[in-house]
């Protein structure tokens, strides 16, 4: 067999494949597209939907500037304060358990058990843990920080753990020829080269989490979240469009800052 057919042989092989896949992803969307309801778009509702605009380019500047605890400015902070420590928190938990589930550190078996745990701790959307929380501390921003510190293990758990299997691995061999236990290990051969990465990798879940804080308070985990969907559900559009310009601009300030750190960062 020639070079031409060699090469025509691999492109078939290649060309097979990706017809398959091809095949199924247009299946799974026009299946996908039998859960679109158009006969439930009424009049009233293209009429809501025009007063969150109306409220949009007409916002109640009163609340939106007001100072007091029942204002915007007031209730971003919280919501931001709750994204923040819940960041935080969960930061710290997820370490030793990225440690515990990555193959390259202890022995597989409690690697995949660990692994195990956090696949079910993510599984959970996060406003089921609101509730849950709820009903054992009451509604308020606690609920919320408990909220964001446990779904937050879950993802940066892992994201932690591609960093620690990818680390050089040449250091480590080195320590354990001398005699360095697994503690020293980590604090003198795996954290220094971890540092900067799990810090883009935090402020990368704080933006998400600046999000889900947002959306925590619909169910009574403090923040933003509650307000909104009062106005919303008393027709009170003005407020509705200062609440929502009050998150696009702190959540616009926040990716652009954050970006620009992780960048920072990444590069050294």
């Amino acid at each position: 067999m020639n070079a031409i057919d060699k090469q025509l042989q691999q492109a078939t092989n290649r060309y097979l494949p990706n017809l398959l896949i091809t095949v199924i992803v247009l299946i799974i969307f026009v299946w996908s597209t039998s859960a679109v309801q158009l006969d439930n778009v009424t009049a009233n509702g293209l009429s809501i939907a025009k007063n969150i605009l109306l409220g949009l380019i007409q916002p109640d500047t009163e609340l939106l500037f007001n100072l007091t605890t029942g204002g915007v400015l007031y209730l971003l902070l919280e919501t931001m304060a709750i994204a923040f420590l819940g960041t935080i928190v969960g930061a710290v938990l997820a370490i030793p358990l990225a440690f515990l589930s990555a193959s390259n550190i202890v022995p597989k078996p409690v690697a995949y058990v660990i692994r195990l745990l956090l696949i079910v701790i993510r599984t959970i959307p996060p406003i089921v843990y609101g509730l849950m929380f709820i009903r054992v501390t009451g509604q308020g921003p606690f609920t919320g920080v408990l909220t964001i510190s446990l779904t937050s293990v879950g993802m940066l758990s892992k994201l932690y753990v591609d960093v620690i299997e990818d680390l050089d691995t040449s250091v480590l061999e080195s320590m354990e020829s001398i005699g360095c236990t697994t503690i020293e290990k980590i604090r003198y051969g795996i954290l220094p080269q971890l540092s900067a990465m799990f810090m883009s990798i935090v402020i990368y879940r704080f933006d998400m989490n600046l999000r889900d804080a947002a959306i925590l308070g619909l169910v009574g985990a403090g923040g933003i979240g509650a307000p909104l969907i009062f106005a919303m559900n008393a027709y009170r559009w003005s407020e509705v469009g200062s609440i929502l310009i009050g998150l696009i601009v702190l959540i616009l300030i926040v990716e652009v800052v954050s970006n620009k750190v992780r960048s920072k960062l990444v590069k050294g």
